[in-house]
């Protein structure tokens, strides 16, 4: 079997796999919850706080979320449009949708790009922060796979370029760093 059709079968196996997780009602609902932060609710909340706990700097930082936001909504469309990679529960009917997705196609996940550039530069800003993000991030990402709108190819890769999308942002903006 050629190494691309096996790469696609265990990609589907493994969203298959995962998918069960949301059979039970309880995790469905966590998972459900989860993506619906992760559409942007949590990110407007987390920068509004970060204005009104720290004033101006809080600006700052929700200014440098909002711009790599921005970049990353337009990458992702950009990459959605040129892959065009059906979703998993359109390609296997054994996959269940588990809520709507957002838009037509699977390639890469937004929310999971979003969330790992988002937390990278949140947390470069303010560190503190690290307990909640990153737990949050992970789930973000888990859930895209479990409620059977992504491939965990699909959400591997929104992380490279999330994390790669940060690590330019934080490059850019002189004074803010993961590393100290």
């Amino acid at each position: 079997m050629p190494l691309r059709k096996r790469f696609n079968a265990g990609d589907s196996g493994w969203c298959l796999r995962a998918n069960r997780v949301c059979e039970r009602s309880g995790s469905r609902a966590y998972f459900a919850a989860i993506s619906r932060l992760g559409d942007g609710v949590f990110w407007y909340l987390l920068m509004g706080t970060l204005v009104v706990v720290d004033g101006y700097a809080g600006l700052l930082a929700s200014a440098h979320l909002a711009a790599t936001g921005a970049i990353a909504l337009t990458l992702y469309k950009l990459l959605k449009r040129w892959t065009r990679r059906p979703r998993p529960f359109a390609s296997d009917t054994r996959i269940h949708a588990w809520v709507a997705p957002l838009d037509e196609f699977s390639f890469p996940s937004g929310h999971t790009l979003h969330a790992v550039a988002f937390s990278l530069v949140a947390m470069a800003h303010y560190p503190v922060l690290a307990w909640l993000l990153v737990p949050f991030t992970a789930s973000v990402a888990l859930s895209r796979v479990v409620l059977g709108l992504h491939y965990p190819s699909d959400v591997l890769a929104a992380t490279a370029i999330g994390s790669a999308l940060a690590g330019l942002s934080l490059w850019l903006v002189p004074g803010v760093s993961l590393f100290g």
